[in-house]
């Protein structure tokens, strides 16, 4: 059991991430449905998840107080690399995997050097 409780107490909190990948997204949104088929049960398991992990919102719900300094959207997808609560870059819609890609690249290639 303590073993257990280490465990949890080890688990870094929702947001705690240094970097994040936000999907700002909304319930009808056919490009996000179509992300989701296409990126979403991939996106965990690459390296980009390891830089930046995916957390989703959606754009009609309740803004996470983390993302105060963030700026809403009204288009989806669109999704907000993020770190220490800092906007580093933002790609709006979704045209395919291999675009998607390309782009989050030039994104993640904009994240401070550690």
């Amino acid at each position: 059991m303590a073993v257990f409780g280490a465990l949890l107490l080890a688990r870094p909190p929702a947001g705690a991430f240094a970097a994040e990948l936000i999907m700002l997204e909304q319930q009808g949104c056919a490009w996000c449905l179509r992300w989701h088929k296409e990126i979403g049960g991939i996106y965990p398991k690459t390296e980009e998840a390891k830089i930046a992990p995916l957390r989703f919102v959606d754009i009609h719900g309740q803004w996470p107080e983390d993302l105060a300094g963030i700026r809403r959207e009204a288009f989806t997808p669109t999704f907000v690399l993020v770190e220490d609560g800092q906007e580093i870059a933002r790609m709006r819609g979704y045209s395919g995997d291999e675009f998607f890609w390309f782009l989050l690249g030039e994104m993640l290639a904009k994240l401070p050097k550690s």
